[in-house]
């Protein structure tokens, strides 16, 4: 079969932060793949760019009192040397602020222009008044009108994965100021991507380019949804492409003042890169964008799969682009079973890492996690620690720290020796492994390497090579003991290749033969010199974890993921100013949806008696009636506070569904709402007149 041409690419890297562990889970997983590829002597090309356009660039650029050009190319350092340290090796690292990138905007603009898929109509749009300027949709945050869930960006909820506009959020807020936003009208254009649905249904269909459950996901939300209102298929939304200005980005040529959207130019920073690349290595990139020849794979996160599997290949097609052959769609990273957290010392960036922890250890934990499918992946660093230790320490590298000084001197046997069919076995487990890596598996990859390792060891352990070199009469089947694991730790090392790059360096300089074929584990090395064996990895540190993990602890009031209350200041209109006592002795709660907030079912109940519970200190008997002929029986522990009779008649607000608890005293089957440190200073909450007994609390 003659070798694959294959074009491959990571979501670009957003130029307003630092790569942090979680974006790694993408590059690292594209860069195994395509070494993968690589390694089966396919010609395979890993580009990449910053993505450097949009609202949050400009006003950085403002606040740090420098130009959006040196923000950014600052930026373009930093991640270049971060993946670096990951031994992330693109054939072309760009920039979506690039000339090239301009070019192709501009050309594909045009070819969508005469497609007729651009309409243009006014829209109101969130506008910062404290920084002056349109938001785009990720710059503003409030409540899915979905779902409910809080804090979601402005276009999409990362619970529910819907899709809207920032102005059906719940209670908006800029990103950039915390105000407000404004409503404020400008012209904007869209791309028309009704007009494109035959096409897209027929790409999402019958292509092999999506996971089954990516495919599933856009004919349920988008594709064939059904319109509320008649029960028909509902249009597709057109596409808003266009942002006044203030903006940091390429103006239009045929609409001044308004410039493409970020997610218009930043996909098409793919082709400029690989553009970038063709004109210095004096290829077409006809050849590998417009050509059935060339395969297109993009692996992307979750969180941008509509972008990437309905707008790009549209804008593809119009403008007569290659589609993607496939989507590799990957989910999130969480740490220790929960969200990054900068106030938890989990949210690791990528140069934190790097100065404590030795990156082949998060190469292959990750490739242990990462499947075919789109799961999100948790890196629990007690697990992290141990299979790092067991897998890479205690099973490959030690087939080699313990068998390759007893060989220094004579190098490997001239001839392959006796093993039992190990080598065989592993060289006919090449292509099994070879496919796991292929589908994107590599979970299945690792393990099946790591059964091999398995095997390998315990040859060793029979075989006693350190017994063996005590006798100068068993020299010959010290070498030959030597030459088998050796030859077994070639094979498990070449597998690893795509994983581990730096111990497939150091396997090559230890046996004197660079690795650079998947065909190399078919095939025993024998009659070689060994060089001096050098230290290829040490166990995992957990002092060294422990200090990473301190040094990305940040105060909650520093966490970006935290959200903090602005300098308490009394409202003109406050003519009450109530001291803020009772807040700071008991801070507000941890934040919660919508949906766990509906999960309380509070009633407005009326109390029909009221009694003493003796052996109780805090306690009062309470009958709760519902209306209808519905009671419930409550303890509340109000008993300093009221007399029972004075209750009698009350209405109150009660939390119905609460299950029911068995006391002592008797069963308490719900719970009455009251305020107060307790004591008696314990205030029981009454609806205003007119609330009747079963209404529901809103």
């Amino acid at each position: 079969m003659p070798p694959r041409r294959i074009l491959v690419t990571a979501a670009l890297p957003y130029a307003n932060g630092q790569i942090h562990i979680g974006h790694l889970v993408e590059y690292l997983q594209t860069d195994i793949w395509v070494r993968f590829q690589q390694l089966r002597g396919n010609n395979c090309k890993y580009f990449c760019a910053d993505d450097t356009h949009g609202t949050a660039i400009m006003i950085r650029a403002r606040q740090e009192g420098r130009s959006e050009e040196d923000l950014i190319a600052d930026m373009q350092r930093q991640h270049e040397a971060d993946f670096a340290e990951f031994q992330i090796a693109f054939d072309n690292y760009g920039s979506t602020n690039s000339p090239e990138n301009r070019e192709l905007c501009g050309e594909i603009w045009s070819k969508i222009v005469t497609a007729d898929l651009v309409s243009e109509r006014d829209v109101e749009q969130p506008y910062d008044p404290v920084e002056e300027t349109f938001l785009a949709d990720r710059f503003v945050r409030g409540g899915c009108p979905n779902c409910g869930a809080a804090d979601q960006y402005g276009d999409h909820c990362e619970k529910c994965l819907a899709n809207y506009q920032p102005t059906e959020l719940v209670e908006p807020k800029s990103v950039l100021s915390g105000a407000t936003p404004e409503l404020r009208t400008a012209p904007h254009k869209f791309v028309v991507l009704e007009k494109l649905r035959s096409f897209l249904e027929g790409w999402v269909d019958e292509s092999d380019a999506l996971q089954p459950e990516i495919a599933n996901y856009l004919k349920g939300h988008f594709l064939y949804a059904k319109d509320e209102t008649t029960g028909e298929v509902a249009p597709l939304r057109d596409w808003d492409v266009t942002r006044p200005r203030k903006y940091f980005g390429f103006e239009i040529p045929d609409f001044p003042e308004n410039y493409w959207y970020v997610w218009f130019d930043a996909p098409i920073g793919y082709i400029a890169s690989t553009k970038q690349w063709c004109d210095k290595h004096g290829e077409k990139l006809d050849d590998w964008w417009k050509s059935d020849d060339c395969e297109v794979h993009h692996f992307i996160g979750k969180d941008i799969t509509y972008f990437h599997t309905l707008f790009w290949p549209g804008m593809l097609k119009t403008a007569g682009f290659s589609l993607p052959t496939k989507v590799h769609i990957h989910g999130f990273l969480t740490v220790n079973g929960e969200k990054m957290s900068k106030s938890k010392g989990t949210f690791i960036t990528a140069r934190s890492y790097a100065n404590h922890l030795d990156p082949s250890y998060l190469r292959y934990f990750y490739a242990s996690k990462l499947s075919s499918r789109v799961d999100d992946i948790d890196l629990s660093l007690d697990e992290f620690i141990a299979k790092v230790d067991t897998d890479l320490v205690g099973k490959v590298v030690n087939l080699a720290s313990r068998s390759a000084k007893f060989v220094q001197q004579t190098g490997l046997s001239k001839e392959y020796p006796d093993d039992g069919g190990l080598f065989a076995a592993a060289a006919a487990a090449g292509e099994e492994i070879a496919a796991a890596y292929e589908a994107c598996d590599y979970s299945r990859a690792m393990r099946l390497i790591m059964a091999l390792a398995d095997k390998a060891n315990p040859y060793v352990e029979e075989h006693k090579p350190w017994e063996l070199r005590k006798d100068e009469l068993q020299a010959q089947r010290l070498q030959d003991v030597c030459t088998v694991a050796l030859n077994l730790f070639r094979q498990i090392v070449v597998y690893l290749t795509p994983v581990l790059p730096k111990i497939a360096e150091q396997a090559g300089a230890l046996l004197n033969e660079e690795i650079t074929n998947w065909d190399q584990a078919q095939t025993p090395l024998v009659g070689a010199p060994v060089a001096k064996f050098k230290h290829m990895m040490t166990r995992v540190d957990p002092v060294k974890v422990n200090a990473m993990i301190e040094e990305n602890k940040v105060d909650p009031s520093e966490d970006e993921t935290v959200a903090m209350p602005a300098p308490a200041e009394f409202d003109e209109s406050d003519t009450w100013q109530d001291s803020g006592d009772c807040l700071e002795a008991e801070p507000l709660a941890d934040e919660c949806n919508f949906d766990d907030f509906m999960k309380v079912d509070l009633r407005v109940a009326r109390v029909v008696s009221a009694e003493q519970v003796e052996e109780a200190r805090k306690l009062l008997k309470l009958k709760l009636s519902l209306g209808g002929g519905q009671y419930r029986q409550v303890f509340a522990g109000i008993k300093a506070a009221y007399d029972p009779e004075k209750l009698v008649g009350r209405l109150v607000v009660m939390v119905a569904n609460l299950a029911p608890r068995k006391m002592k005293f008797g069963l308490s089957e719900g719970m009455v709402v009251a305020s107060g440190p307790g004591g008696e200073e314990v205030f029981v909450l009454s609806p205003d007149e007119g609330a009747k007994a079963g209404q529901r609390v809103h």
